[in-house]
């Protein structure tokens, strides 16, 4: 006898949605939704497929996740073709098996089997599906909440598929990530001979120094949920390609991911006064992918430990770590947000996989939620 949850995996892998290309998964799921009474709103933007979906009334507990994937590069290296569904040994393998097409299956099931049972129930259940999670989500989730908001729709709780789990399932979700803040520095001088410095004005010795004191500059020390803040150099360029030219400019690129302690313009307003205390003559550009958020004990986060405890055995570790994902977007609407998925070891991999039994249970687990939260 098949299992659903796998069976609705396997369906969604076969489908090379390489992001932002949706290729058909959200029609896979919208025709399961729509079969159980689920309102429909496709929302696409630009190159991107979205979809809002909802049944009943009340509060609102919204599932949220992604179709697309990462590339599945050198297949040769895959074990079995990263877009033909495989099970072996137990494990489900297939790009995006555990990057989210597993959870997306565990999730649709688990609204199946909880509207079955309680056709009536009290809450709203909702999903907020995007093909622009992966590559440069701008199209994706955060145009969905911006439009959701700008009609005042209420959110109160939202689940997201993302890989929580560290070394087996529900050890670990979730339960807020730190902003991110990029600069993109410029710092000018002037080009000339090597052998001529005192006619130039090299931009990467002048540079040095203010790096050194960005690097040495201690930002914060984080909180009981967040740890300190990091900066990281992530890009440094210059020259013409010569030996023999000092560069007219020099371009640094740098990361910081931050707490709740700091806000983006006060890590702003420190690096500019720390590269005007240096005298460089500079331009800035800021990029800002998305601010701290944090969800603190409530509804959610004990619904979520009380489900993983009843079909685990054991509570998870609430943990902010790790890069960005759509929750900093679903944040803004007010609601609490966690994200609870399967095992990471292999996102983003040749030959990603997930444990078959872990898919399923995750669906138990989801469909525990819902009952807590909207039954």
């Amino acid at each position: 006898m098949t299992c659903p949850v796998i069976e609705l995996a396997q369906q969604l892998i076969k489908q090379p949605s390489v992001s932002p290309d949706d290729k058909g998964c959200q029609d896979i799921m919208i025709a399961h939704l729509q079969a159980i009474g689920f309102t429909i709103e496709r929302m696409p933007f630009g190159d991107t497929n979205n979809f809002w979906a909802y049944r009943g009334t009340g509060p609102t507990l919204a599932f949220a996740g992604h179709t697309d994937v990462v590339p599945a590069g050198d297949e040769s290296q895959w074990e079995h073709p990263p877009f033909e569904p495989t099970i072996r040994n137990g494990m489900l393998y297939g790009r995006g098996a555990a990057d989210m097409k597993g959870s997306l299956a565990a999730m649709v099931i688990a609204a199946e089997r909880f509207v079955a049972a309680h056709p009536n129930h009290r809450g709203r259940l909702a999903f907020l599906i995007t093909s622009d999670e992966e590559a440069k989500a701008t199209h994706g989730t955060v145009k969905v909440v911006e439009a959701l908001m700008s009609r005042n729709e209420r959110l109160d709780y939202c689940l997201i598929g993302e890989p929580s789990s560290q070394h087996r399932l529900g050890d670990m979700v979730k339960n807020g990530r730190r902003g991110s803040l990029t600069a993109n520095l410029t710092v000018h001088g002037i080009q000339g001979h090597v052998a001529y410095p005192h006619l130039a004005d090299n931009p990467i010795h002048r540079a040095l120094p203010a790096l050194q004191t960005l690097v040495n500059t201690h930002w914060d020390d984080g909180n009981e949920f967040f740890p300190a803040t990091s900066m990281q150099i992530a890009n440094i360029h210059a020259g013409t390609g010569s030996h023999n030219v000092i560069p007219g400019k020099m371009q640094v690129q740098f990361n910081f991911r931050f707490s709740t302690e700091l806000t983006d313009s006060q890590i702003r307003e420190q690096v500019e006064t720390i590269l005007k205390n240096h005298h460089l003559n500079y331009t800035i550009d800021w990029i800002l992918p998305g601010q701290p958020f944090l969800t603190a004990k409530g509804e959610l986060v004990n619904a979520v430990i009380q489900a993983i405890d009843q079909y685990c055995g054991y509570q998870p570790e609430l943990s902010t770590s790790g890069g960005t994902s759509d929750g900093r977007f679903i944040a803004q609407m007010g609601a609490q947000v966690i994200e609870l998925g399967p095992l990471n070891a292999t996102i983003h991999k040749v030959n990603e996989s997930v444990s078959a039994a872990d898919l399923q249970q995750l669906s138990r687990i989801y469909q525990r939620v819902m009952e807590q939260l909207i039954q």
